[in-house]
């Protein structure tokens, strides 16, 4: 008797789109190579355990808008993020690089929420592991189960026995289903489990908490309709060199993606950071050059970062430029706008660029806080501690108004400065209000740079 012949299609790894032979070049994301071939499914798939519905169409006036009470976590920074908590029948995505954090997490989110019937399912450690990090986090839940299992046949046979209220899968790379014959890992086996639990999320208005690896390039691993299949996608970040970790929001259908959580990663677990500008202000003994305090706002949450630079002489023939945690480019520009409208001579020298804490900033507030550290440095001569900048630059050399000032003035002003620096464009209203600090307004770096250290000559 002959065997039936199996049938095989080209998968993109890149965004999922399929094709009954191989391709250079991706039709969909223009990605080259990105096609492989995949094993298609040898039996008629099925849902995980719910409730089947049949929906009719209703008229978008009839819809109750009312707001559908949300999960609470053990943690305002988790439940910040989220809009509020987790929404019943949401699939979350955490991404984030090995070792960074992800399971210390997603297992804290289980131990520390009691009131939850919560399903740990780990395809990658054992039970004792996992119980032995629980340990570390010292939180002990009587209604979290662990379950470590990558089959998903099996895992539906246990959420139809258990029916909890929150399910966690770590990780959806190791998730394999019976009709697929390809590996685990593979694109079409990503699609088809995240779907499945997708529709089971739905069905049932349990939420699902999916922990997903990253590639060398930073990018979730997997085809691209993962990311489109879920409805929040958190980046867990940090260096492993530093102590700190911040989560941060890509994609979130039910609230917005400006937002962060700053997490400290201890022997008993993450803490959660409550002021952030406690622990990235560092208050020296002296004062030093090159050191430059910012007032950032990321999301809704102003905190004040400290910027540190180093400008010395260039050994070799080419200077080197070199930035942590600050776009190279951005810093390229700054340093041309001071060379161009400020007269300063830096093509001939090294330049370092340090953002203390191990963070990595986006706000073009900065700007202001990363001249005036180089200069400092540059000069050798210091910038008074109680001082910090707010404002971008311009390549014409001016000093640009930014949003929120209020809330960076206010954060400064509860940190203990005495002095801050903003744009002189800047909404007159936002700085005629009462404040106990000094708001210093300049209008370019010409006479910035005069305020700040031709007085300090003097």
């Amino acid at each position: 008797m002959a065997m039936a012949k199996t049938k095989t299609a080209y998968f993109c790894t890149n965004c999922g789109a399929e094709s009954t032979k191989w391709i250079g070049r991706c039709p969909s994301c223009g990605n080259w190579n990105t096609y492989v071939e995949e094993t298609i499914a040898k039996s008629p798939g099925k849902s995980l355990p719910g409730k089947r519905s049949h929906n009719e169409p209703e008229r978008i006036s009839d819809i109750s808008s009312d707001t559908e009470p949300r999960l609470q976590l053990e943690g305002d920074e988790f439940n910040r993020i989220l809009g509020g908590g987790m929404v019943p029948g949401s699939v979350i995505l955490i991404g984030g690089e090995p070792g960074i954090g992800k399971s210390t997490l997603a297992l804290q989110v289980a131990l520390k929420t009691p009131s939850v019937k919560t399903l740990y399912i780990s395809g990658e450690e054992s039970s004792r592991q996992i119980k032995l990090r629980a340990d570390r986090i010292v939180a002990s839940n009587g209604n979290c189960y662990v379950l470590c299992e990558t089959n998903l046949e099996a895992i539906d046979n246990h959420l139809l026995k258990m029916q909890p209220r929150l399910v966690i899968i770590d990780s959806i790379q190791t998730l394999q289903t019976d009709m697929l014959e390809s590996p685990a890992g593979s694109a079409s086996q990503i699609r088809e489990c995240a779907a499945r639990l997708l529709r089971y999320a739905k069905e049932t208005s349990t939420p699902v908490l999916l922990i997903g690896h990253i590639t060398k390039d930073g990018i979730l691993a997997g085809p691209k309709v993962l990311e489109h299949i879920v409805d929040v996608v958190l980046q867990f970040e940090g260096d492993h060199n530093h102590m700190y970790r911040v989560l941060r929001s890509s994609k979130n259908r039910f609230g917005s993606t400006s937002e962060i959580g700053l997490y400290e990663m201890q022997s008993n677990g993450l803490r959660e950071v409550d002021n952030p500008s406690e622990i990235l202000v560092n208050h020296h003994e002296e004062n030093m050059s090159g050191i430059a305090i910012s007032a950032m706002v990321d999301g809704i949450r102003p905190f004040l970062v400290e910027i540190q630079a180093l400008v010395s002489s260039a050994v070799y023939g080419t200077p080197q430029r070199s930035s942590t945690g600050f776009d190279l480019r951005r810093l390229g520009m700054l340093l041309a706008v001071l060379e161009k409208r400020a007269g300063f001579r830096l093509a001939s020298k090294d330049v370092f660029l340090n953002i203390a804490g191990g963070l990595r900033i986006t706000d073009p507030a900065a700007d202001l806080a990363v001249i005036v550290a180089i200069l400092s440095s540059d000069l050798d001569m210091a910038i008074p501690q109680d001082t910090c900048f707010a404002a971008e630059v311009g390549l014409s050399g001016e000093i640009r108004p930014v949003g929120r000032l209020e809330q960076r003035i206010r954060e400064a002003e509860k940190m203990g400065f005495r002095n801050i620096v903003v744009s002189s464009f800047s909404k007159k209203d936002e700085l005629k209000k009462d404040y106990s600090i000094r708001i210093i307004c300049s209008g370019n770096i010409g006479h910035l740079f005069r305020l700040l250290f031709k007085s300090s000559k003097s």
